[in-house]
C-alpha cells in the first residue's frame, strides 16, 4: 500500500507542477490582452479559473496525503494514546464519509447532470470541468482511508507530524 501511495504521490506531484505552470501562462497571457493589447480573452480567463480548481482540489489531496493539511490537535495531544487514536479515528471516518458521499457522489451526479451541457467559451463540457471534485474527493478518500489504517494499526501518531506544527 506504501508503494502505491508513493506513486499516486509521485504523479500527483507532477499534475500539481503542470497545472501550475498552466496557470502562470493563462494568467499572463490575460494579463497581456488586457493591459498591453486593449482586448481582453475571455478564454484564458474561464480556462484559469478552472485550472485554478483543479490544481486546488488536487493540492489539497496531496496535502492530505502528507499529513500537511490543518489539524486542529491541542485537545487531543492531551489525552492518552490509546483515546488520541480513538479521536482522530472518528476524526478520520467523519472525514471519509464526507468525501465518500458529497465529493465521490454528489460531485458525481453533478457531473453527469452537466456532461452534455456546453460551455460557452472553452471546447468541453461543463461535465467535464465539474469532474474535479469526484476527482478529488477519490484522492481524498483514498488518502483518508490510508493514513486511518496505519493510525488504528499504531505504524502512524495520531496526531500531526511534529515537523508540520505551527507553534501559535
Amino acid at each position: 500500500m506504501t508503494k502505491l501511495k508513493q506513486a499516486v504521490d509521485s504523479v500527483l506531484r507532477a499534475l500539481c507542477i503542470v497545472l501550475f505552470a498552466i496557470l502562470v501562462l493563462l494568467v499572463c497571457w490575460q494579463i497581456l490582452t488586457r493591459l498591453v493589447l486593449n482586448d481582453p480573452s475571455v478564454w484564458s480567463e474561464e480556462a484559469s479559473r478552472y485550472t485554478f480548481i483543479w490544481l486546488s482540489l488536487i493540492g489539497i489531496s496531496v496535502a492530505t496525503g502528507e499529513r500537511a493539511d490543518v489539524a486542529i490537535d491541542l485537545l487531543v495531544k492531551k489525552l492518552p494514546v490509546a483515546a488520541q487514536r480513538w479521536v482522530t479515528s472518528v476524526a478520520y471516518l467523519s472525514a471519509i464519509s464526507f468525501a465518500t458521499v458529497f465529493m465521490v457522489y454528489g460531485g458525481y451526479l453533478n457531473a453527469k447532470l452537466s456532461w452534455n451541457q456546453a460551455n460557452p467559451v472553452l471546447p468541453v463540457t461543463q461535465g467535464v470541468l465539474y469532474l474535479a471534485v469526484p476527482v478529488a474527493g477519490v484522492l481524498l478518500t483514498f488518502y483518508l482511508c490510508y493514513h486511518f489504517v496505519r493510525i488504528v494499526l499504531a505504524k502512524e501518531d495520531a496526531t500531526a507530524p511534529e515537523e508540520m506544527q505551527v507553534e501559535l
